[in-house]
């Protein structure tokens, strides 16, 4: 007579918070699941201006671990910290959206670099480096990557802005299958996908393996720190002067 396998600790905490919502389970699963939350909020931290307190962010991603922990359901094919991934990450995004976090001497200062770079790039007829904008602008270099990295992530929630699950079901849409893409989207996104591929190579080799393994493997800034033997803050300046080249690029 074949045995059944042991409950792990896990299991057994998970089977209590699911049927009875027994307290002392929930509060070890949210203990468990917090490098999750500390996870989302170190990569989505590195595009915030620094008035933005990462406690605030932090308390948005419990928020979301929360809601993870009430609508999880464990019959269907999915994994809790993948379910939880999604949410933590949608409540940090959604948080930011509704705060007016990015300071209006920030905007302000983001258009004076913008019309700067054209004014520039119309006088040379050739890309203009940070170090230019600094100087014509009285600013730092530090200052005008940070800002420029700020205001593009500031577009990025912008474009990105979308209702919460719970607002669809008091509003009328037509609806689409976002699964399906059309021929015409499978084309665009192609011809996105090269134009950046073929932008990214123009990055210098330590700029092209910082944004690989933040983007592609998602490793943080320390983490990536860590690998190439180069401290956080030097890790955050490469990231930073890669971001501003792209745009550049991108933009041209």
């Amino acid at each position: 007579m074949s045995q059944q396998p042991a409950r792990t600790e896990e299991q057994y905490y998970w089977d209590k918070w699911i049927t009875s919502r027994d307290t002392l389970a929930g509060d070890l699963l949210v203990k468990k699941y917090m490098p999750l939350v500390s996870y989302h909020v170190a990569r989505i931290s590195v595009g915030l201006p620094k008035n933005v307190s990462r406690e605030d962010i932090k308390s948005l991603g419990l928020m979301g671990l929360l809601d993870a922990l009430q609508k999880f359901d464990p019959s269907r094919d999915l994994k809790f910290d993948t379910y939880a991934s999604f949410r933590v990450r949608g409540a940090i995004l959604d948080g930011l959206r509704k705060e007016d976090w990015l300071p209006r001497s920030t905007r302000d200062k983001a258009k004076r670099i913008e019309a700067k770079i054209v004014e520039l790039e119309q006088q040379h007829l050739r890309h203009v480096t940070a170090e230019e904008i600094a100087s014509e602008l009285e600013m730092s270099v530090e200052d005008v990557y940070q800002t420029t990295n700020e205001h593009f992530f500031a577009n990025v929630l912008s474009i990105d802005d979308q209702l919460t699950d719970d607002d669809h079901e008091s509003q009328t849409y037509s609806l689409k299958d976002h699964k399906t893409i059309s021929p015409e989207e499978e084309v665009l996104k192609g011809e996105r996908m090269t134009e950046l591929e073929q932008t990214i190579q123009k990055l210098s080799e330590k700029e092209q393996i910082v944004l690989s393994l933040f983007y592609k493997e998602e490793l943080t800034l320390t983490e990536i720190g860590e690998i190439l033997k180069l401290s956080t803050s030097r890790i955050s300046q490469i990231h930073s002067k890669a971001i501003f080249k792209l745009r550049n690029l991108l933009d041209s």
